[in-house]
């Protein structure tokens, strides 16, 4: 009996250990999961980050595209072995490209805080320019850049002030970085100056002449003012050292063959001393828009010589003047809009001759009375020679589009621009003489017309299918012509990057044309 009574413990016992254990380990009731909310306060695609009161948007889009005629994805045949249209310049110029921008927003008892970042991935064709040497060698560029500093136009290893500049090979950009608060913006974003719609009134071709465009971003301190009605105005400290710079020119340096490649002399900009002065006022309505901007540009140079007693120009400062108008609901169709803009600049060049337009030219082509023929031009901020000061060069130019959608899925833009730089009597007569026949180069043997003024003229069709949201191929042809103020011949000394031989060339107008073909999908 004691056997089968401690028999009976020692089970009950062993079943109580057993029950323990499998009660031990049984699994803790899970806390809910948070799962991300949808944000509703600033539009579509914003969410809550989770365990925060901060929403988030993340967007962008991928772009692949061909420019057609042009060793640049964002401008035509117009300086170095672009402009030299020979067996050195691309039929084509292939690009990919990948956009993330972050948009992040936060509502407190100040208002709105925002933070923008916007930042591209690219892979595009590279270019190769010749050595000079006996045996044609030539060397691949990295990068074709756009002059943006009055300096003879170069092929360098970098893409171009960060803009989106041909550049071969993968490259990272930063486009936007900011922050908004209490009507304040501090960081990378459009210039106060730009019309709404920056190079693009109704094109993809980035290369318009005739107005502002910082597409890429330029760092600044802000404050803008909300009137209500669609009432605003900004006053804006920029940055002017990376897209604002076209030159401060020492004429005393000038040769005819750097005319000739588009240098009128020696680059001389000195430290930055001042950023852009902008003011902008804007009222935008159901009818459309209208925007006047205003900004002063410093003219800071460093010295006449290589040392400091060689002594410098005092600072000058330019100024330029824009407006802008946007018509929409107009009778044409749902939709269509004119966009249109004009700009007066006075040593402040950039502001119409703007940054991925570049204001540098060097152009050859077809001649019946020489080897080739040959247009150039510049149009920097200031010139002047050793011991003078700064001259000012004045720009005037406009540019426009009217788009038209043919129904949901097809439109059609026609664009144009047109831009015109006028040098002082300092400039002229010491690259002209007196009367045009002295100087520099007109003095030249050949030479039967002097003088430094000159216009671009530009007109261009775009023409844009999405078949589906968000997925859209677009064909956009323009027509650039320079329209310079040199005549008859020169004997120019050729150049070993162009493969251009000494030889005599005509000087005349030139054109240039460019295809772009892109697809891109928004997301």
């Amino acid at each position: 009996m004691k056997l089968v009574k401690s028999l009976l413990l020692g089970s009950a016992a062993g079943l109580l250990a057993v029950g323990g254990a499998q009660a031990a380990d049984l699994p803790v009731k899970a806390k809910a999961v948070e799962y991300v909310k949808i944000c509703s306060l600033y539009g579509a695609g914003f969410y809550y980050i989770p365990g925060t009161d901060t929403c988030i948007k993340l967007g962008g889009y991928l772009r692949a595209e061909v420019a057609l005629n042009t060793n640049s994805d964002f401008s035509g045949q117009l300086t170095s072995n672009n402009g030299a249209r020979n067996r050195l310049t691309n039929y084509y110029t292939m690009r990919a490209r990948e956009d993330l921008n972050i948009d992040t927003r936060t509502a407190t008892e100040y208002g709105v805080v925002r933070t923008f970042f916007d930042g591209v991935f690219s892979w595009t064709t590279g270019n190769y320019a010749g050595t000079g040497s006996a045996t044609g060698t030539t060397a691949y560029s990295s990068t074709l850049a756009l002059n943006t500093s009055g300096a003879a136009p170069a092929l360098v290893g970098s893409a171009v002030n960060g803009t989106d500049g041909a550049t071969s090979g993968g490259s990272l950009g930063v486009y936007y970085a900011f922050i908004q608060f209490a009507g304040f913006t501090m960081g990378k974003a459009v210039s106060q100056f730009d019309a709404p719609w920056t190079n693009y009134p109704g094109n993809n071709f980035d290369s318009l002449v005739g107005g502002s465009g910082t597409v890429t971003g330029v760092n600044q301190f802000t404050y803008t003012a909300d009137f209500g009605q669609g009432v605003t105005a900004s006053f804006s400290a920029e940055d002017a050292t990376a897209y604002y710079q076209a030159g401060n020119l020492n004429m005393t340096g000038a040769t005819a063959a750097g005319m000739i490649g588009g240098s009128y002399g020696s680059n001389a900009i000195g430290g930055s001393r001042s950023p852009n002065l902008v003011g902008m006022v804007r009222v935008d309505q159901a009818w459309g828009l209208f925007q006047a901007s205003v900004a002063a540009h410093d003219n800071h140079v460093a010295y006449y010589g290589a040392t400091e007693p060689t002594g410098h120009p005092d600072d000058k400062w330019g100024w330029a003047a824009q407006l802008a108008l946007s018509i929409k609901n107009i009778p044409t169709g749902a939709g269509d809009v004119i966009n249109i803009q004009g700009v007066y600049t006075d040593g402040a060049s950039r502001y119409n001759f703007q940054n991925l337009a570049g204001g540098s030219y060097s152009m050859f082509g077809s001649s019946g009375v020489a080897y080739q023929s040959v247009g150039f031009a510049i149009a920097p901020d200031t010139v002047f020679v050793t011991g003078s000061g700064q001259e000012t060069v004045k720009t005037w130019g406009f540019r426009g589009a009217y788009t038209h959608n043919w129904d949901p899925y097809w439109n059609t833009a026609i664009y144009g621009a047109y831009a015109q730089a006028q040098y002082g009597t300092l400039a002229k007569t010491t690259l002209c003489g007196a009367g045009g026949a002295g100087g520099v180069f007109g003095g030249l043997a050949g030479v039967t017309g002097c003088n430094p003024d000159f216009a671009i003229g530009q007109v261009g069709v775009i023409t844009r299918w999405t078949p589906v949201k968000n997925l859209t191929f677009s064909a956009d042809l323009s027509w650039t012509h320079l329209d310079q103020k040199y005549a008859g011949t020169v004997a120019y000394a050729g150049a070993g990057t162009t493969a251009k031989p000494a030889a005599v060339y005509e000087l005349k107008d030139q054109d240039t044309l460019v295809l772009l073909l892109r697809a891109q999908r928004n997301w």
